[in-house]
């Protein structure tokens, strides 16, 4: 995803005329993430990234994520620790409220830190963007 230039806007690349920086990748899942997709999640993420040899932050964008299961979220542990080992942090925009009081009672948001979850795509991007 990138910004529409001017605006707290995000699309995709391959779409639209949009901003992007080097070393922030920011991928939208458009769907809950559960034991039938997580994996190809995985798969992607790990793969787009060794495209972008610059890229050191990966900012998900879950504003269509309703759910996540036990799957979903043993395979975004797996990948942080992926990301981290290759010098890439990791960090979550848009989640939804009922999402996130599911991922705080669990721990998650602890495990990923809450200074790595950000309420909009704008706001995660504008703070990375110097970083």
């Amino acid at each position: 995803m990138g910004r529409i230039e001017n605006t707290e806007h995000f699309r995709n690349i391959e779409r639209y005329r949009v901003k992007t920086y080097p070393h922030i990748l920011a991928i939208r899942i458009d769907e809950s993430l559960y034991f039938a997709n997580a994996k190809y999640l995985q798969t992607y993420v790990q793969n787009t990234i060794s495209t972008y040899p610059e890229v050191k932050h990966l900012v998900l964008v879950c504003s269509a994520v309703n759910v996540i299961d036990g799957s979903g979220l043993e395979i975004l542990k797996s990948l942080i620790e992926d990301l981290k080992s290759v010098g890439i942090d990791f960090y979550l925009a848009e989640v939804k409220g009922p999402v996130l009081d599911k991922l705080k009672t669990i721990g998650f948001t602890e495990f990923i830190g809450g200074d790595r979850i950000f309420l909009t795509t704008d706001i995660a991007m504008k703070t990375l963007e110097c970083q």
